[in-house]
């Protein structure tokens, strides 16, 4: 989840012609039967490629089922409560399937992480069409019952830490929805994938066991705006012994991401909406222009952890001091500079990063706490199945892709934390 300029290189020509097709005509919110706008996300459920991911997952049930459970609610309290269990609900069953527990639902492979996309989505949807018969809703209830349903079907209401600093080291790792959705809606993006996998189990490592705590993130500049990463990860990072933010990257290689920079380069989010400015924090008059991993990123590079080669990627672009245009530094930021990408670009990846390690090096714990961010490859759909026009919603190679990513996320965060 690089910056525009990275993610069209890596999309090759083909794909960026199709990329710059879907960003010249994008989606816009459209008022729903009953007047009210529904989300430029919301909108892309219509098409055929999210409604057979649902039903072949057996989610498609989800949205109906919150929308006849709203119909009975008496006040908005127990709406609330309502929202907050079915979010709950739905980001347990879409780990619990990614961990082989319970029914698969349908035939789409158990490592898929877009069902649960969609799903929130649906419900989501279902939510801001709704008009409940025994209470007035006003808009500002209304959105904090999607915030809370939202944050529930993330997994950020359900880190579960082992107490206490005993022989367990604990993990927490970080995930992203599908994106650039107009250019493929097919689109599963590994590092949400990952976090379903991962989410609650335990690697063995040459220090002990390690526990893993997973959560989400909306590809959407507004909640990073609004401060939804830092909500989500200050009640956690004193407590860990090792975090690292996960997005896409590039094409067939691992990145162990060195610095991350202070700038939105202004690549359309899943609502088709550009920030291009500083990234906003707290305190403005303290952000630094650059953050650093504290990852054991040498040992990383070393570890022989599956069939992609992993890079400590040390390149950033930056204004130098006294100077007006950007310049590329492949081995880091100079002194003074200011940020125009960091290592991961200058989107949302580079973004979560960025705020993940600001947000460390406030709470003091920069000198303890590894953490960072590491970019997967691009998850890649098998050969004869590239075109989103002709190609199905998943093959064999799209997912032996995905899995054999997860796989090797396992083995760096197995050596991170043999590490730390």
């Amino acid at each position: 989840m690089r910056s525009r300029s990275l993610v069209l290189s890596r999309l090759g020509a083909l794909g960026a012609a199709a990329l710059l097709t879907g960003l010249a005509a994008p989606a816009t919110a459209a008022p729903d039967a009953d007047g009210r706008s529904a989300t430029v996300e919301e909108l892309r459920l219509d098409r055929a490629a999210p409604k057979e991911i649902l039903r072949r997952s057996g989610f498609d049930a989800l949205a109906p089922e919150l929308a006849r459970a709203l119909g009975k609610t008496r006040s908005y309290d127990q709406a609330r409560r309502l929202v907050v269990r079915e979010g709950r609900s739905l980001w347990r069953r879409a780990v619990d399937r990614a961990q082989g527990r319970g029914p698969a639902g349908g035939d789409v492979s158990r490592d898929d992480d877009r069902p649960l996309y969609w799903a929130r989505l649906g419900m989501t949807r279902e939510l801001r069409q709704w008009e409940p018969g025994r209470f007035s809703l006003g808009e500002g209830r209304r959105d904090r019952l999607i915030r809370a349903l939202e944050s529930a079907s993330r997994g950020q209401d359900d880190v579960r830490l082992p107490q206490g600093r005993g022989h367990t080291k604990r993990i927490l790792v970080t995930g992203f929805d599908p994106f650039t959705l107009d250019r493929d809606v097919r689109i599963s993006n590994p590092s949400g994938a990952t976090a379903l996998a991962l989410d609650g189990t335990t690697i063995r490592t040459a220090e002990g066991p390690a526990r893993v705590e997973a959560v989400t993130f909306p590809v959407r500049w507004r909640d990073f705006t609004d401060g939804a990463v830092e909500r989500a990860l200050r009640p956690h990072l004193p407590r860990v012994d090792l975090f690292t933010t996960i997005s896409q990257g590039r094409v067939g290689r691992f990145d162990v991401e060195r610095t991350n920079g202070a700038w939105r380069g202004g690549f359309p989010d899943n609502e088709n909406v550009s920030r291009r400015e500083t990234v906003p924090v707290n305190d403005p008059a303290s952000q630094p222009q650059w953050t650093s991993t504290t990852l054991p990123y040498k040992k990383i590079v070393a570890g022989g952890t599956g069939r992609f080669p992993v890079y400590d990627n040390t390149s950033v672009t930056e204004i130098p001091a006294g100077g007006t245009e950007p310049v590329v530094r492949p081995e880091g930021p100079t002194e003074g500079s200011t940020a125009r990408a960091g290592g991961g670009g200058d989107y949302l990846s580079n973004e979560i990063a960025y705020r993940a390690t600001l947000l460390r090096d406030r709470l003091g714990l920069r000198d303890r706490l590894p953490g960072g961010h590491v970019h997967t490859p691009v998850l890649q759909f098998g050969p004869g199945n590239t075109d989103p026009a002709t190609g199905t919603v998943t093959d064999p190679g799209f997912v032996r892709n995905r899995l054999d990513i997860i796989a090797q996320v396992r083995g760096i965060l197995r050596v991170a934390a043999s590490e730390s």
